[in-house]
């Protein structure tokens, strides 16, 4: 067969483990004698719009190693959708670089954009094999168990809430923490992992699955004071009303990406409004609020090992999926395997079952009371975040 070349790209929220994916991939693709050069575009497909590349054959296995190690994507993301205009532009830039493989790293917006490409270069007759490689710390891939990135996340979550749970024990009063996860809740109820002894925090958890009422939230909050004497409250950057509409929207301003989203993360009002509301009645005197946000994403020195390994599989699967040329445009879904013990599979899936839509956290994950998660969630989560530090209280 003859010999193509590739591209590979990263696109969304930037995560602790993404470039283990693009090592795992640029690795995988160096062992094949049927593919030329691998070009690394710069933020996304705005990289191969504006003809701006790295050469991924040039740094050393140690050079490859020491950036699978580093938070954020080393390539640069973007958010942009590609409309019909900018799939002709990446089909020119493709045949003028003889490309025959395209690697997009990201999550369901990103797979969409994959699966964009993919179709318009079918249409146009161009040979182009397309894979996308899981990521997002929301865990809202409906291809995937789990997603790479939500294990590293969700261990930084469980840590920040063991932290923020021993400050609420020393100066008592009620803690509130934003977490992200607009749509799905699976970062947020991750902060139950915390809880390590008797009255550990948080004692609430807020999620966007559960309708969320500000008196009931209120009156919880008043019942843990009551038993606990202090409240830790993690809360999802996402929760809605009764009827559905977003609380944390009506904060943000009202910016939206290319794929419609609304950016809530890059403000502290909702944590804001939540403290100021208890503060309001009088009953609640020391509140204080923290917001996440973007420290989710790329803090250093906390990923989990099991995330790290899953993310470079996720990547080399990619690469071997493309090359046996089963599927010309793909995604590879990570699938948990039956038995007491750990185990997945990275399976090729079409390119659709990533695309777009997401999905949310299970029913049977969420406590009754709406304000906790299960022993099944934890016994989900457990294994992707490994162990958390020890810490001890009298």
């Amino acid at each position: 067969m003859k010999k193509m070349n590739m591209v590979i790209a990263q696109s969304g929220g930037p995560s602790m483990v993404i470039n283990e994916s693009l090592v795992g991939a640029v690795l995988e693709a160096r062992k094949s004698p049927r593919i030329g050069k691998i070009l690394g575009a710069r933020h996304g497909i705005e990289g191969i719009l504006n003809d701006a590349y790295i050469d991924l054959r040039k740094p050393s296995v140690a050079k490859l190693e020491a950036i699978a190690q580093t938070p954020s994507s080393a390539l640069g993301s973007c958010r942009r959708k590609p409309d019909a205009a900018d799939c002709k532009a990446i089909f020119e830039a493709f045949r003028r670089l003889d490309v025959g493989y395209f690697f997009y790293i990201g999550g369901n917006d990103s797979a969409d954009a994959a699966r964009i490409v993919a179709e318009e270069a079918e249409k146009a007759g161009y040979p182009l094999t397309v894979y996308h490689i899981p990521k997002t710390i929301d865990n809202d891939l409906r291809s995937c168990d789990h997603t790479p990135g939500f294990g590293s996340a969700a261990r930084f979550v469980a840590c920040a809430f063991m932290g923020d749970d021993l400050d609420n024990r020393a100066l008592g009063g009620v803690k509130i923490d934003v977490v992200m996860g607009r749509d799905a809740g699976f970062l947020t109820a991750a902060s139950a992992l915390a809880r390590r002894n008797k009255g550990d925090g948080p004692h609430l958890i807020y999620l966007p699955e559960v309708p969320f009422s500000l008196e009931r939230f209120e009156a919880d909050v008043l019942a843990v004071l009551k038993k606990e004497g202090r409240c830790v409250v993690a809360v999802s950057e996402g929760i809605r009303d009764a009827e559905g509409r977003s609380i944390g929207a009506q904060f943000a301003g009202g910016e939206k990406d290319s794929h419609g989203n609304v950016q809530m993360s890059g403000t502290g009002a909702l944590g804001d409004y939540l403290a100021k509301t208890l503060k309001a009645t009088g009953k609640v005197k020391r509140v204080r609020a923290d917001t996440f946000g973007y420290l989710q994403r790329s803090f250093p020195g906390i990923a989990s090992k099991v995330d790290q390994k899953e993310a470079r599989l996720a990547g080399r699967a990619a690469v071997k999926a493309a090359l046996k040329g089963e599927l010309s445009k793909g995604t590879i879904a990570i699938l948990r395997e039956k038995g007491k013990d750990y185990r997945v599979a990275f399976a090729p899936q079409p390119i659709q079952n990533a695309a777009k839509y997401t999905r949310s956290l299970p029913p049977n994950y969420i406590a009754k009371n709406g304000h906790d998660v299960t022993k099944a969630f934890l016994d989900y989560v457990r294994p992707i975040v490994g162990p958390l530090p020890e810490c001890e209280i009298f």
